[in-house]
């Protein structure tokens, strides 16, 4: 916290106490990242823009400003010719940092009930409102985001996975030319010309480094080394769909067989060790994976054939593992240690860069160690994979975060929903999906045409007779067009009318159905004048208030009980 320099001690013991109460539950990676939220995001914002302010009490000025703030960032760029040139970005991570301010103000009005004499001066009105928290338009960007990332990467990992290989066989064949060729000669591999150093100082008494024409030196060992781990680690990645930290707590204990009940088979598995959600799982080792993980061992064993058993440092917990015999490590300066997720980006970027590819805007395309993890789920649920599979083997612990990751292409859909209805039509009689004749389509076709009237449409279903004779004022399916009213009105004076002229003239015969039409032309005009009404009124809900609870006690025996 004291890194940050908060000028109110009291706001920044506040904090410290806060994040020592969250601590237990979260890792060190999460208390720091919240201690940057807290104290440089929020406090040291405030302090800097507010000279002097010492409460959490903020006036709605001073949050509304800091809300301002916090939602762009600069962000400094540096251009081809050198210079450096300072942008106004959206902050993508604003929602997020309110979030854990709000969770900050409502946590210490929790504790503040259960122990009042500890954290009852700190509790103050939240400065951010629920609405402000919001995070479905924020997902929904970060999806797109994510979704772009992947199906710009998609295509490039086999071309991403050949100059792996390329990169791997040819700086083998440069070091194995080094160690061929005697002290202080020259050497020629793949058209370039070395000069092997007269005398070394490595215990093997061969040199790893040799010059070229123009008098560069070459770490020809350095360069096999991070040839073969880039390799090995994008084959792995990209084979497994495994996060970075739970490669590189891959052991050799990791590698187990499973024997098949039914046929007697072994078949390889490959065990990953608890990581983000604290769950084991195992995954099927395909022969592809089998061959890197058998040279991986080759490499890292010692002389006397075991995997050397070495401590690793946990970066998220900031704590030492025990001694296991990890896969991904190596031996310098005769101590074993193990790799980076440092090195296997700086790896990755540089088998990247040999590719030349580039993004969609210009630019050298990146690839950081999550998305084969993306990519693997994607390519896993387009061929084929049902989904909460997929979630197994991902080791999410809901089906929504697996679904997350996968990128499915519209084109995609289509063509699998069009399987789908393959497979559906497979199941049924053949003789329903005939042929349409040209006959029955046009009779079709004509059924809806023959459905407009003058005073709006027939709502008879297709292949049906219509049930009145054709008397459309007295049928219940007649759709009446709110336009057509003024025709509905003199459809009704002319009934009216007409009835008149019947009692006049005697025909007693006529009356009944036209009154039978009047009374359906009145109900009409009055559902079309009901109609109308409803879209020209404005119906006012009120104000929304909260509902008064009220505690009821029932007595049982002597005793009383809310329910």
């Amino acid at each position: 916290m004291d890194r940050y320099h908060l000028k109110c001690r009291p706001v920044r013991d506040a904090i410290v106490a806060y994040l020592l109460e969250r601590s237990p539950a979260v890792d060190y990676g999460t208390v720091k990242a919240l201690s940057a939220t807290l104290a440089l995001r929020f406090w040291a914002d405030l302090e800097h823009h507010h000279p002097g302010i010492s409460s959490l009490h903020l006036s709605a000025e001073v949050s509304t400003a800091w809300k301002a703030r916090l939602a762009t960032k600069v962000v400094r760029k540096r251009q081809p010719d050198g210079s450096v040139v300072e942008t106004t970005e959206p902050r993508k991570s604003a929602v997020a940092v309110k979030t854990q301010v709000r969770a900050f103000y409502l946590d210490l009005a929790q504790w503040a009930l259960e122990e009042p004499e500890k954290w009852a001066g700190w509790v103050a009105p939240c400065p951010i409102s629920a609405a402000e928290i919001v995070v479905k338009k924020a997902d929904r960007q970060r999806k797109s985001r994510m979704d772009q990332r992947t199906r710009e990467r998609l295509p490039a990992v086999p071309i991403l996975v050949k100059v792996a290989e390329r990169r791997l066989k040819e700086a083998q064949a440069r070091l194995d030319a080094l160690n061929e060729a005697p002290l202080g000669t020259t050497f020629t591999v793949f058209g370039e010309t070395f000069t092997v150093p007269r005398t070394t100082v490595r215990v093997s008494g061969r040199p790893t480094r040799a010059w070229d024409d123009q008098g560069a030196a070459r770490d020809f060992g350095a360069e096999e080394r991070l040839a073969f781990w880039a390799w090995a680690g994008i084959e792995t990645l990209r084979h497994t769909g495994i996060r970075i930290e739970e490669l590189l707590e891959l052991g050799h204990h990791s590698i187990i067989s499973y024997t098949l009940p039914t046929t007697g088979q072994v078949v390889p598995l490959l065990q990953i060790a608890p990581s983000k959600s604290d769950q084991e799982r195992l995954l099927l080792v395909t022969p592809e994976l089998a061959d890197v993980l058998s040279t991986v061992v080759s490499r890292v064993r010692d002389a006397d054939g075991k995997v050397p058993v070495i401590p690793s440092y946990d970066w998220h917990e900031r704590t030492w593992n025990s001694p296991m015999p990890l896969l991904f490590q190596e031996s310098q300066a005769g101590e074993h240690h193990r790799l980076s997720p440092r090195f296997f980006r700086d790896a990755i970027h540089q088998t990247l860069a040999a590719t030349g590819l580039l993004d969609s805007l210009g630019k050298p395309l990146t690839f950081q160690p999550h998305d084969f993890r993306r990519i693997f789920i994607t390519d896993s649920i387009l061929n084929g994979l049902p989904p909460h599979i997929a979630q197994v083997i991902a080791g999410h612990e809901h089906i929504g975060t697996t679904m997350g990751y996968a990128a499915i292409y519209p084109a995609d859909a289509i063509e699998a929903h069009r399987a789908f209805i393959a497979r559906r039509r497979a199941l049924r009689p053949v003789e329903e999906y005939r042929t349409v004749t040209p006959e029955e389509w046009d009779e079709f076709l004509g059924h809806f045409e023959r459905r407009k009237l003058a005073m709006g449409d027939c709502g008879r279903a297709y292949g049906t007779d219509c049930a009145h004779e054709h008397a459309c004022v007295r049928c219940p399916v007649l759709i009446v067009h709110a336009t057509e009213r003024p025709r509905m009105v003199e459809i009704r004076d002319n009934l009216q009318a007409r009835i008149q002229e019947a009692e006049r003239e005697g025909w007693l015969g006529e009356i009944e159905g036209l009154q039978s039409s009047l009374t359906h032309a009145e109900e009409k005009l009055a559902q079309l004048d009901a109609q109308i009404a409803r879209k020209q009124e404005a119906i006012d809900l009120g104000i929304p208030t909260f509902r008064e609870i009220v505690a009821r006690t029932t007595t049982v025996g002597t005793q009383q009980e809310p329910s």
